[in-house]
């Protein structure tokens, strides 16, 4: 046993100073990025917003609201027929991942629906990515699909970051042990890292060789995408915040015909294992919660907000486009108690 004794952050942590700038009105700051990735070759250019592919908020439906120019990861429990018929739509397809986890099956759909449509873009989702068994599943979509981009994970820390990227089998690495609104990780097994320093380090990490990462969990407010792209996010990842939205499946709660709340759960949860896995087993503790979320509206609302935070930010620091924001950030700490993650 050691005790880490650097500080670690999460967004409630800091603020983002402002800065005397000549940078034009947060009406002509640019959002779209254009990444080039490695290992599975090409380009993207957009958005670099990421619906999280939970069974409420990776739908096709968000798919088509959001992309081009941003993405969505498709949730894993759509039939093959459905989702070839998708990735055969040209536009739509490229604006999407087809989320695959660690089970041989998922991996057959995967063959099957590559057989029969293009899919430019696999994410491979575990809870733990820290498990050799999960290195070499991303190894094995890798080595089957060369010429697809990779997105894996989760996990928190440089060195595994590392190890994903150093082999050639990702492209984007995704960062977050249990910072999501409906995760209980943290409370449940103690594991997790704070997520503003994870970010800062991860990306850091990537950066120097090349890669990307992508930031998932933790977001509440616009003003934590911004801090999360300024801490060197090169995608960030939204589930809770985009809960609620039109575009969203699952369980809503209607008064006098009209939707007023979406019962949104975490895909640990009891909800999601009773529903897709038969049952918690009894080696498995339930990782997840489930929550009412208000109604929302259309997605392009909320997104709406969150793209006009990010230009009001990047215009604060005298950013002129979302790529220079974490150039231009100085973090500011907050005297606030901590032990305040779990609010």
């Amino acid at each position: 046993m050691r005790i880490d004794n650097d500080p670690k952050l999460d967004f409630d942590d800091v603020l983002i100073r402002p800065k005397r700038s000549e940078a034009p009105s947060r009406a002509s700051v640019q959002l779209e990025r254009e990444y080039s990735f490695l290992s599975g070759g090409g380009t993207w250019r957009g958005v670099p917003i990421v619906a999280a592919n939970m069974d409420t908020t990776g739908t096709l439906a968000m798919a088509r609201a959001l992309g081009p120019p941003m993405l969505t990861c498709l949730h894993k429990y759509y039939s093959e027929d459905v989702l070839v018929d998708f990735f055969r739509d040209e536009a739509r397809g490229r604006s999407a991942f087809f989320t695959v986890g660690l089970k041989d099956d998922e991996f057959d759909k995967l063959a099957a629906v590559k057989r029969k449509a293009r899919v430019p873009m696999v994410c491979v989702d575990a809870a733990n990515g820290y498990t050799k068994y999960f290195v070499e599943r991303v190894k094995r979509v890798r080595d089957a699909f060369p010429e697809t981009t990779v997105m894996a994970g989760n996990v928190a820390t440089p060195d595994m970051v590392q190890e994903l990227l150093i082999s050639g089998a990702a492209d984007v690495v995704k960062i977050g042990i249990g910072p999501g609104s409906v995760c209980t990780t943290r409370r449940v097994t103690g594991v997790g890292y704070p997520q503003l320093s994870a970010i800062i380090e991860c990306a850091d990490a990537a950066h120097g060789l090349r890669g990307h990462v992508c930031a998932d969990g933790g977001c509440r407010f616009p003003g934590d995408v911004v801090k999360a792209f300024a801490a060197g996010a090169d995608f960030v990842m939204l589930g809770g915040m985009l809960a609620g939205c039109d575009e969203c499946e699952g369980e809503w709660v209607e008064e006098d015909g009209r939707r007023v709340a979406l019962r949104f759960h975490g895909m640990s949860s009891r909800e999601a294992l009773d529903k897709y896995a038969g049952g918690r087993r009894d080696y498995r503790a339930c990782e997840g919660r489930a929550v009412s979320v208000p109604y929302k509206g259309p997605v392009l609302e909320t997104m709406g907000e969150i793209a006009g935070g990010l230009r009001s930010a990047c215009a604060y620091v005298g950013a002129t486009q979302l790529k220079d924001l974490s150039k231009c950030t100085t973090f500011v700490l907050c005297n606030r108690p901590h032990g305040s993650m779990f609010e």
